[in-house]
């Protein structure tokens, strides 16, 4: 039977709560053993607190890196009360159980978040804490293990209805989440340590974050799902803050990801521009003089489609703007910044969710991870862009300058569109998507169908794509994907190029009077 907690040690970086945990914990009449600052503000509250060199009977020493790794703490964790001899030896060198343990860890991902330097941020990782941390946890059911102050209400309202016992159920929950957390605190120090190497993918990958939020269900209802923070990120859909609407689903934060790293593709502009995603793949872009009118050319590209969409705009929300949106039915708005009107016309539909990233960078670096059957595929982001290629023109005809920024346009959002992408775009608007087909000419074929659909119902004299340029996100490995795009009434072209047929395609462009330029660089995305 577990023995009830006598004494409890407490050692935290955040100090939410921890008074008026401790205040309960004393009322109990359970001793408190402290360290450092943590001692610091419980004596400051009033609450009588033993330091943690009375109990080792050795000082804090080599600026606070050593004082709670000793056998008079660790013994005390670790040792288990039913066992015979582990009791003879706590008598023996006077170790007491410690029945309690509260340690939240120095805050390195934190630190790394605010871009500290390399000494202040090796001096943020905690050992002592994930050492007590890990002997409470394994020895759970002698030792209650808090990580977390959300956790303190519960434990203490265990400790007071049980004679200072809390459940087995409790511990074990506990003992799992602070596993999990020195986990992922260790995953954030390997990471770190391997971008600061430069080489972030060695023999062992360690990958976790904090959870942001629980979700109803995962992809589909019969699965379960949340939403975890990568650690010492702070950029995108887990940085974004919710400021109206229904709980944000499983298939909303994909989809809202996928928008904003489309979007990213054009931050630092003065122009504004607008994303519309559904089920993870860009249904329109464009950029435009003012926040509605990139609104209103993305949305040309193919209305039907951003029906129950994502918006993602790279300029704050104006009125004008969410008056519009808010004529179609969207599942989320995500922005910079919305003014206060804009806000309250979007408040008047209750269940769409508005976000706002306050400033914070649309997309990062670092490292993507996906899970395939027994491990994970991981790889550096594809941070290249349409900027950095050295584009090739490899045709007679030389693109117009009008032409040259519509293929430059249209190249960055085919990198965000899924494998086989074709997008045809014209006056900095996507005209024509063709997403995921397993062969290339099919997703020309069906971004041309689109487009005529689309500009049959806006009653247009012609198809919107004729005079278009189109970008394909991986070579054409025949001339057959090209020939469709200049049946549609493509001009121009741009592609990674390197297929063995190159030599027929480049003649099958010359032939259609088309001009094309190679990037050298292919943007799969599965």
């Amino acid at each position: 039977m577990t023995e009830p907690v006598r004494r409890a040690l407490l050692s935290v970086s955040d100090k939410t709560g921890l008074v008026a945990f401790a205040t309960k914990l004393v009322s109990l009449g359970i001793e408190l053993i402290s360290t450092g600052g943590t001692a610091k503000a419980l004596a400051e509250a009033g609450l009588p607190v033993v330091e943690v060199s009375s109990v080792t009977g050795f000082p804090e020493i080599m600026d606070g890196r050593v004082k709670t790794l000793h056998p008079a703490i660790h013994g005390g964790l670790l040792g288990i009360g039913s066992n015979a001899e582990h009791a003879a030896a706590m008598t023996r060198h006077g170790i007491s159980p410690i029945g309690l343990l509260v340690v939240n860890l120095y805050p390195f991902e934190a630190t790394v978040a605010r871009g500290a330097s390399w000494d202040d941020t090796v001096e943020n990782i905690d050992v002592g804490g994930p050492a007590m941390i890990r002997a409470a946890a394994k020895n759970h059911d002698d030792v209650t293990v808090v990580v977390d102050p959300a956790d303190y209400d519960v434990v203490a309202g265990e400790l007071a209805s049980g004679g200072n016992v809390t459940t087995l159920a409790t511990r074990r929950s506990l003992a799992a989440k602070a596993f999990a957390r020195t986990a992922s605190y260790d995953s954030a120090i390997s990471q770190w340590f391997g971008t600061q190497s430069g080489k972030p993918l060695g023999s062992y990958f360690a990958t976790g974050g904090a959870k942001l939020q629980g979700l109803r269900y995962g992809e589909n209802p019969h699965q379960q799902a949340a939403f975890y923070a990568a650690p010492g990120k702070s950029f995108g859909i887990a940085a974004a803050r919710q400021l109206q609407g229904k709980e944000l689903s499983y298939n909303n934060i994909n989809d809202t990801d996928a928008a904003l790293e489309c979007l990213a593709e054009f931050a630092g502009s003065e122009r504004p521009s607008c994303v519309i995603v559904k089920h993870a793949n860009p249904c329109g872009v464009a950029v435009g003089a003012s926040s509605i009118e990139a609104y209103r050319k993305a949305l040309a590209s193919d209305p039907v489609s951003a029906f129950g969409g994502i918006i993602a705009l790279s300029h704050a929300l104006d009125a004008a703007t969410a008056l519009e949106i808010t004529e179609l039915f969207t599942e989320v708005i995500i922005a910079p910044y919305a003014d206060d009107k804009a806000i309250e016309i979007v408040a008047r539909k209750k269940n769409l969710r508005l976000l706002l990233l306050d400033g914070r960078p649309l997309s990062g670096d670092g490292l993507a991870v996906k899970s395939v059957g027994g491990g994970l595929l991981v790889q550096t982001r594809d941070t290249m862009t349409v900027e950095a290629m050295e584009l090739k023109v490899v045709t007679n005809r030389q693109p117009t300058a009008a032409e040259f920024a519509d293929l430059r346009f249209a190249f960055r959002v085919a990198k965000h569109v899924k494998s086989n992408a074709i997008v045809y775009a014209k006056d900095g608007a996507t005209v024509g998507i063709g997403a995921g087909q397993m062969s290339r000419v099919d997703s020309a074929r069906i971004a041309a169908r689109k487009n005529e659909d689309v500009s049959r119902e806006a009653g247009l004299a012609q198809p919107s794509i004729r005079g278009s340029v189109v970008a394909s996100d991986a070579f054409f490995p025949f001339a057959d994907g090209l020939l469709q795009a200049a049946e549609a009434g493509a001009t121009a072209v741009i592609q990674p190029g390197g297929s063995m047929k190159d030599d027929e395609v480049i003649r099958a462009a010359n032939e259609k009077g088309l001009a094309m330029v190679f990037t050298g660089i292919r943007h799969f995305r599965h």
